[in-house]
């Protein structure tokens, strides 16, 4: 009899996929989470649409790509750079005045600056206006995570609403470029640009009258000063440094993928890799946001981080399309449960008072890096050839692993 206990007690049930996947619906039984997760939605669009869109706008008013690219990479350094200032202003007003302010800010400096680039202004107020409107722009991203972490009140469930929101940052990026790409093309090369300026700005505005649900706002007794800036704080740090080197990822495979695909004589098939790539990504963030994984936040993160390295190791086995497609669903597969588990550990380590400013400054380091990885990608095409040049992102990759390992001793004190 105890034989046949043991026996039975191996059986695995697996669940059905309603059961599965049921975490994901009860996120939305929170009150008001329907509202600010579906306006946080639009209003991310921006993200995916303004640095593509400023490049078809200023190529298809000068022909200059170099131009485009730098200007594109002044908004989006100025982004990079003011948005957790934003979210500090946030802990500190409230998200919703905050979010008023910079939503018509965003919306009157993106229109200026596609009015001084259509009309050939010179080119210093190119820059000029597209550092302001990228530094106009809050972190939408941060502002639904923080929102989600103030309505659960459980670690796992958080981790599933983390887990929801990579799933729709992945959406966006995969549907907002195809947008503005048809737009620029079909229309006019503004079209794109200013379609997801006013989708973001809707959306930005919307989000900003939904008070009942933004996280209070702490309040600090008169005459104590308030803490030093999130990014000081260990958590932040490691995490944003970890993510600088998972954005030159990003951002190189961008190119090299582009490069190796004209190289090959199918340009449309970059399209497909790149999108394999966010559709590994989706999968594997719906299926982390609902284990119930073993071990701390810290180990967690560290280990989705070396996995992160290992998997993009493929890329340098890369020597066709054929291969390109399965291997970068693979390494795609590692990108949001790292995402995942390095918000979380922020959002378990920060004060509610600074909780908008460090997740700003994770997303910080990811937007920092795709910038750095797309001049140090297209810099590796050009003196080595696209094949060779997916070194780039195997080797960020692999760096980002090594900064999660080195920072886990300041992570667990």
């Amino acid at each position: 009899m105890a034989r046949k206990r043991e026996k039975q007690s191996v059986v695995v049930k697996v669940p059905a996929p309603s059961t599965l996947f049921g975490p994901y619906g009860r996120l939305f039984v929170v009150p008001g989470a329907r509202a600010f997760s579906l306006t946080g939605w639009f209003a991310r669009v921006p993200m995916a649409t303004v640095g593509l869109g400023s490049v078809l706008l200023v190529a298809g008013e000068t022909g200059s790509y170099a131009l485009a690219g730098a200007v594109s990479g002044t908004l989006a350094l100025s982004f990079a750079l003011a948005s957790p200032q934003w979210a500090r202003l946030m802990d500190r007003r409230g998200q919703g005045v905050v979010l008023r302010l910079t939503s018509l800010a965003y919306l009157v400096l993106g229109l200026a600056f596609v009015g001084v680039v259509v009309a050939d202004a010179p080119r210093w107020a190119w820059f000029v206006l597209a550092a302001l409107s990228g530094a106009s722009g809050a972190n939408i991203g941060s502002v639904v995570r923080s929102r989600w972490a103030s309505a659960l009140p459980d670690q796992q469930q958080r981790q599933t609403a983390f887990a929801f929101e990579s799933v729709v940052d992945e959406l966006v990026f995969v549907v907002g470029p195809l947008l503005v790409t048809f737009l620029a093309a079909l229309v006019s090369p503004p079209a794109g640009f200013l379609a997801g300026l006013v989708v973001g700005v809707a959306g930005g505005l919307a989000l900003s009258r939904q008070t009942a649900t933004q996280p209070p706002v702490a309040v600090v007794p008169a005459g104590q000063p308030r803490g030093r800036t999130a990014v000081l704080t260990p958590a932040p740090l490691v995490v944003a440094v970890t993510y600088l080197a998972v954005g030159v990822v990003f951002g190189a495979m961008d190119v090299v993928v582009v490069g190796f695909a004209e190289v090959e004589g199918e340009p449309a098939a970059a399209g497909v890799a790149l999108a394999v790539y966010a559709a590994g990504s989706l999968v594997a963030g719906l299926v982390y946001g609902v284990l119930r994984l073993p071990g701390s936040l810290v180990a967690r993160f560290v280990g989705c981080a070396v996995l992160f390295g290992l998997a993009a190791q493929l890329l340098l086995l890369v020597g066709s399309l054929a291969w390109l497609v399965p291997a970068a669903f693979l390494a795609g597969l590692a990108i949001a449960p790292l995402l995942v588990a390095g918000m979380s550990l922020v959002e378990s380590r920060m004060d509610r008072a600074t909780l908008n400013e460090g997740l700003a400054w994770t997303s910080t380091g990811l937007t920092l890096g795709v910038t750095a990885g797309a001049t140090l990608a297209g810099a590796a095409v050009d003196a080595w050839g696209a094949q060779t040049a997916f070194a780039v992102p195997a080797a960020a990759a692999g760096l980002a692993g090594l900064l999660a390992v080195s920072g886990a001793g300041m992570l667990r004190r």
